[in-house]
């Protein structure tokens, strides 16, 4: 989930509506007032886009008291400002932001610091564990477990899910899986990636949205579920 605080709707909506195209989960507040009750109430962000200008509480305050709480002590914060002074930018970082956007910026290079921030930001894996939020694949003991509960699979649903949680955020087509997962002489349908896809779906259960279905392409692994 990525909150984006920012009080000009026309952008704040630009904002979110290219988060969730890109695979994200989004929401949007204009005001601090919203974003603390959202902070108190509703889902936890992975990240913060916050603009420095809002009309009850600035930027900077938000940033002091997100650093401030032991909870978010760390929870990464990228700024939006239209300022262009340096000075608003080096206290921005001094007390703590990962990133910085000046205003105007593209959604696309939005995305792309975004996505820079949280792989940087990310805690690192063990040796040998696959992660995709509450899916856990450890590949020494070859075990596989969603919210800590072991999960029992086939040899090929076992190494096409290992493929996916090697190469998160790749499309992978019908066509690569079967050669990366089947043998090279394997012959048959690429229906049958599709049918070890959904069995493999039902037995991760609540962790299944790890593996996207990319349309009239193939598959993916979320980078960040």
């Amino acid at each position: 989930m990525i909150y984006c605080v920012e009080d000009d709707g026309a952008i704040r909506e630009l904002m979110v509506y290219t988060l969730r195209a890109s695979g994200f989960q989004a929401a949007g507040f204009e005001n601090a007032a919203d974003f603390w009750r959202a902070m108190g109430e509703g889902e936890k962000p992975e990240l913060i886009m916050l603009d420095l200008m809002l009309p009850d509480e600035d930027g900077i305050e938000i940033l002091k008291k997100l650093r401030g709480y032991a909870v978010t002590a760390k929870l990464p914060v990228i700024l939006a400002t239209a300022k262009g002074t340096e000075y608003d930018k080096v206290i921005g970082l001094d007390l703590g932001a990962d990133d910085y956007l000046a205003k105007p910026f593209g959604m696309m290079e939005m995305v792309s610091r975004i996505r820079a921030v949280l792989r940087r930001t990310a805690p690192e894996a063990a040796p040998g564990l696959l992660t995709c939020g509450a899916l856990e694949m450890n590949e020494i003991s070859h075990q596989v477990r969603v919210d800590g509960a072991p999960v029992e699979l086939t040899l090929k649903e076992y190494a096409l899910l290992r493929l996916l949680l090697q190469n998160p955020g790749r499309v992978f087509t019908r066509e690569n899986l079967l050669q990366s997962v089947w043998d090279s002489d394997f012959v048959g349908e690429t229906r049958t990636v599709d049918v070890h896809i959904a069995t493999l779906r039902t037995k991760l259960g609540p962790a299944a949205g790890c593996i996207r279905t990319v349309r009239g392409v193939g598959y993916r692994l979320e980078e960040r579920a």
